[in-house]
């Protein structure tokens, strides 16, 4: 690990914080910490302890995307053993990537259909918005009056919906707005084939990228995905937000406030 990758929160003298576990994908611990370390402070502020794995690990996708399914299934072992302790004990896993969590909600009992270990990940995984917006009763997310354009991962419609990041950031008070833009076009390596740009940027063109360029620069862009917030920020030069950077964002607007 380099100096700019995230690091185990020190102990909590908070025992009362109900523990969850911190799935720290490679996108975010080595391209944008940020959204991790955002997720650690909105945690923290819902009422979690959130804690992270000692070891970076792989969800194992870049594997069976490739057509190597032994590799896979020999590393997601690791995986499962790796997690063996949180899964016994019911944790839940919060995932900032939706295609990682789609790992955990679908393919791995695909691929372990025997393994219990593999139902019981899928049933405590989850994304952070559907996390908050779901399985913590009576929070209430920060209020930040901005607008918002939201962009859904492909895997998070499919497999996750997104209507519980719409729901949260509707509850902040965000004047929101939600294209029907289908897939950004980028799909995780596909929109950096030389030989699939001109199709990956057509898909973007679509709807996505012209909403994006059409929006007031102090409105947001929303999208969880890694591989969308690239689409966005190479195609339009405009910086993309992970959810939890704009919960992040809404606590820190309000904190001068609360000190009044």
């Amino acid at each position: 690990m380099t100096d700019q990758t995230l690091r185990p929160p020190p102990p909590s003298r908070a025992s009362s914080r109900k523990r969850v576990l911190l799935w720290t994908d490679t996108f975010t611990n080595y391209f944008h910490p940020e959204a991790g370390q955002a997720t650690v402070e909105v945690l923290k502020h819902a009422g979690f302890e959130p804690c992270i794995l000692s070891r970076q690990l792989c969800c194992g996708r870049p594997l069976y995307d490739f057509g190597m399914l032994a590799d896979a299934k020999c590393y997601l072992r690791r995986v499962l053993g790796a997690l063996e302790t949180e899964i016994e004990a019911g944790t839940p896993v919060i995932v900032l990537e939706p295609s990682c969590a789609s790992v955990f909600r679908d393919e791995l009992c695909n691929l372990f259909p025997e393994d219990p270990r593999a139902d019981q990940l899928r049933r405590q995984t989850f994304l952070l918005s559907e996390f908050l917006d779901r399985q913590a009763p009576g929070y209430a997310p920060p209020r930040l009056e901005r607008r918002a354009v939201l962009h859904g991962h492909c895997h998070q419609k499919a497999l996750m919906k997104s209507a519980d990041a719409g729901s949260l950031l509707r509850k902040m008070g965000i004047e929101l707005s939600v294209p029907d833009s289908g897939c950004c076009g980028m799909a995780g390596p596909f929109g950096f084939d030389a030989d699939k740009y001109e199709v990956a940027q057509a898909i973007g063109e679509r709807v996505l990228l012209p909403a994006v360029r059409a929006a007031t620069p102090d409105t947001l862009i929303v999208t969880d995905g890694f591989s969308c917030r690239e689409q966005i920020l190479q195609s339009t030069g405009r910086r993309a937000y992970h959810l939890a950077e704009v919960l992040q964002l809404a606590l820190e607007t309000a904190l001068p406030a609360s000190r009044k």
